[in-house]
This record gives C-alpha cells, sequence and structure tokens, in this order.
C-alpha cells in the first residue's frame, strides 16, 4: 500500500491534520507540507510505547493527537492536532511552543489550525479505530480505546453515574441532591483518581424519574443538564476558563444529540465529566498565590518567546504595573521581570536539550537583544554557558533534524 497516498488523500478528504513516518523517520506531514518545512515534532510528542494499538497520545486537553503503528512494518501513522473547542489564540501559542516556532508563524499557523475541523474525544477514538482495521486488518473496539485514559465503561461507574444523576422521584431526591454535590466538588478539586474512585463506589441504585417520553431522549435531557452544572458547579470554581469551558459545554451537547444510543451517551457523559475533573487539576491556584498573580504567571509563561512587559502582563489581569509588582514580590518572593527571564532560560534549556538550534536561534526565539546577552544570563544564573549545557545534557544526535525546522 501507498501509504503516503493515503495520508495524503486523507488529508484532503478530511482536512484533519496526519502524518506518516517509518522507523522514527518523517516520509509525509499535511502541516509539514502546507507550510514548507519538515514536521519532525511527532518524535518528541510522541514517545510512547506500542503497549496498546491505536493510542492516543499527547499531554494537553485541549490538543488531541494519536497514533496508528501498521503492524509488522515500521510505518505509524500520527492524526492530529484536533480540537474539540474553537482554536483560540491560546492554543496556537500553546501549539506553538510544542514545535519551538517564532511568533512571525503566528497568523499563519493560526490560520491552518482554525481550518481543522473540530471533532470529539469519542469521534477522535473512531478515526483511530478506522485507520486500525484498514491497515491492520482488525476491528477494535471503543470501550478498550477509551480505557487508555479514562477507565471507561467499567459497568458499576456507568450505572453509579447513570442512576445517581437521573433519580427524580420522592424518596431519591435527597440522596441524588448529595451524590450531585460531592460530583460537582470533585470536579472542582480536579483530581480524576479521586472521581473515579468515588464513581466505583458501590453505593445504592437511585431511582430514574421520567424526563422525556422516550429512554433516548430521557438519556439526552439527562446528559444536558449534567453538562451545564459540570461546568458552572464543577469546572469554572476549579478554575477554568469561563469562555472555554461554556464552548466546551456547548460542544458536548452537540455531541451528545448526534448519538442515536444511550450506551454512546452513557459513555460521552463519563469522558465528559472526566475532561472538566482534568481541567480543573490542571487550572488549579496553588495554596497562597492569589488568582490576579497566577494568571499573570500564566500569561508570562506562554509568552517566553515574546518581547512582553511588566505593563503587558499586569494589563492582561486588568491590573496597574504597580500594584502587580508588589503583590507579585509579596507571594512569590522574586519580582516580575526576574521571572519573566527565569522563564524564558527554563525553555532555552529545554530547546538546549531538546533540539538542534543554533545559539543565535534560540536568542532570536525567545527574544534576547542579542546572542552574546543571552549567554551572560544563562551563565549568570546557571553557573555554566549554554553550549556546556547542551553538551551535558543533549539528547538528540547530531544530524537529526530540529522538530520544526526544515534541514
Amino acid at each position: 500500500m501507498d501509504y503516503v497516498s493515503l495520508c495524503k488523500n486523507f488529508f484532503e478528504a478530511t482536512n484533519i491534520l496526519i502524518s506518516l513516518t517509518k522507523d522514527g523517520n518523517s516520509l509525509y506531514s499535511s502541516l509539514g507540507e502546507m507550510l514548507s518545512f519538515s514536521s519532525d515534532y511527532h518524535r518528541d510528542l510522541f514517545d510512547i510505547s506500542l503497549a496498546q494499538n491505536p493510542c492516543f497520545c499527547g499531554d494537553s486537553p485541549d490538543i488531541e493527537y494519536g497514533r496508528i503503528h501498521v503492524e509488522n512494518t515500521g510505518y505509524d501513522i500520527f492524526l492530529g492536532p484536533c480540537f474539540n473547542i474553537p482554536v483560540t489564540d491560546q492554543i496556537v501559542r500553546q501549539f506553538m511552543r510544542e514545535l519551538s516556532l517564532p511568533i512571525r508563524f503566528h497568523e499563519q499557523f493560526s490560520e491552518i489550525l482554525c481550518s481543522v475541523p473540530r471533532i470529539s474525544h469519542v469521534q477522535f477514538a473512531h478515526y483511530l479505530l478506522f485507520f486500525h482495521q484498514l491497515l491492520n486488518h482488525k476491528e477494535g473496539r471503543i470501550e478498550t480505546l477509551l480505557s487508555q485514559d479514562e477507565s471507561l465503561i467499567q459497568k458499576n461507574e456507568s450505572r453509579q453515574l447513570r442512576n445517581s444523576l437521573s433519580a427524580q422521584e420522592e424518596g431519591t431526591a435527597g440522596n441524588t441532591y448529595y451524590f450531585e454535590l460531592e460530583l460537582y466538588q470533585l470536579i472542582k478539586e480536579g483530581d480524576p483518581e479521586k472521581l473515579k474512585r468515588f464513581l466505583h463506589a458501590d453505593r445504592l441504585a437511585l431511582q430514574e424519574g421520567k424526563m422525556a417520553q422516550t429512554p433516548l431522549r430521557h438519556s439526552k435531557n439527562i446528559f444536558i443538564s449534567t453538562a451545564v452544572k459540570a461546568g458552572i458547579l464543577g469546572a469554572i470554581p476549579g478554575g477554568c476558563d469561563v469562555e472555554k469551558t461554556y464552548l466546551l459545554v456547548d460542544y458536548y451537547i452537540q455531541e451528545c444529540e448526534r448519538l442515536q444510543t444511550i450506551d454512546e451517551i452513557h459513555q460521552l457523559q463519563y469522558v465528559m465529566i472526566m475532561d472538566f475533573c482534568r481541567r480543573s487539576g490542571i487550572s488549579q491556584i496553588p495554596e497562597g498565590i492569589s488568582r490576579d498573580v497566577y494568571q499573570c504567571m500564566s500569561y508570562i509563561r506562554s509568552h517566553t518567546n515574546e518581547s512582553i512587559s511588566v505593563e503587558d502582563a499586569a494589563a492582561h489581569v486588568n491590573r496597574s504595573s504597580s500594584y502587580m509588582m508588589k503583590h507579585f514580590k509579596s507571594e512569590l518572593g522574586i519580582h516580575m521581570g526576574a521571572y519573566m527571564m527565569r522563564c524564558k532560560l527554563e525553555e532555552a534549556k529545554s530547546l538546549l536539550t531538546h533540539s538542534e538550534k543554533s545559539l543565535a536561534e534560540i536568542s532570536s526565539y525567545l527574544c534576547f537583544s542579542s546572542q552574546s546577552y543571552f549567554q551572560n544570563v544563562f551563565k549568570k544564573q546557571y553557573g555554566i554557558t549554554p553550549s556546556q549545557y547542551r553538551q551535558k545534557t543533549k539528547l538528540i544526535p547530531s544530524g537529526t533534524a530540529p522538530a520544526g525546522v526544515k534541514k
């Protein structure tokens, strides 16, 4: 089979980004083809075992990746990035940081990523299973694939969640009320393992009240109610971005309306609850840190490859620079300017270790005024030069193309 042709035709038909490798070497990338440079980013993002095929890969809940290994060959197909919410400027910047791309590519990247169709986690799983069946002639199960990261479709969890959230009849409403309070509190706390234990616990099954004329419509109405409350009572108080949470709620509801079986609705409901919980965990504000300072820290960390100022970071949280500098120093014990420099230098360490970018390229990418200035502040902070640090920690063999850069 001509795998390159297969990937090209798939991209032309769906506009879903796809890449192909053989023995770890890039053969084709729809993204690289559009941008006219090599796309070896899969090497760092997808360094995973073949314990399960196909599989999900990547760390961000906003950016979806998947891998299908063609058995008995060295070929791997990677799907992604895909998104289940509209692509925001924050997502574009996050993706560019993963590829270590300069900010000058921002407009071009934004246009490409916004053209990628939105698909849910479950839809994405079905694409992976489709390729697995096509290439390996094996029919996978959606439950098995989704169970990689969610322990999905545990019978007791599904029964408990379904029954508890849908109980409406007199005599069971009190139990449902306390169950829901605990459920949304756990979503807010952002601990997925704790939430799984709660859902898996053996509790008294509650009776379902009638919320529609048909069982399917009843299940969809239960899902809609759960989605709204999981977002408003769990995710947003847990620190998730308000706009993004509402977008996710809307998208999950739209995805639910597409489904035609009750089991599929229960599967999606579990995925949704765990997704909100995981996002809350990522958004948790450390103890002793105010929301203003935390948001300011996040803004600085996400703009290490731009020339931002203290005034820019303060304006992001609608505060004056004097207010933010005072509270930043009080809560973190470090000046905002020093924190900005520290974030740039930590990013430089990662690039020195994991990429082949030259010192000049790293200096330019992180917006240092000159390479010599970059080298001086790096040595002052860590006691060794950037070149010495690279020799000490280098992981990529010489001659390998850098991530996202043409050789």
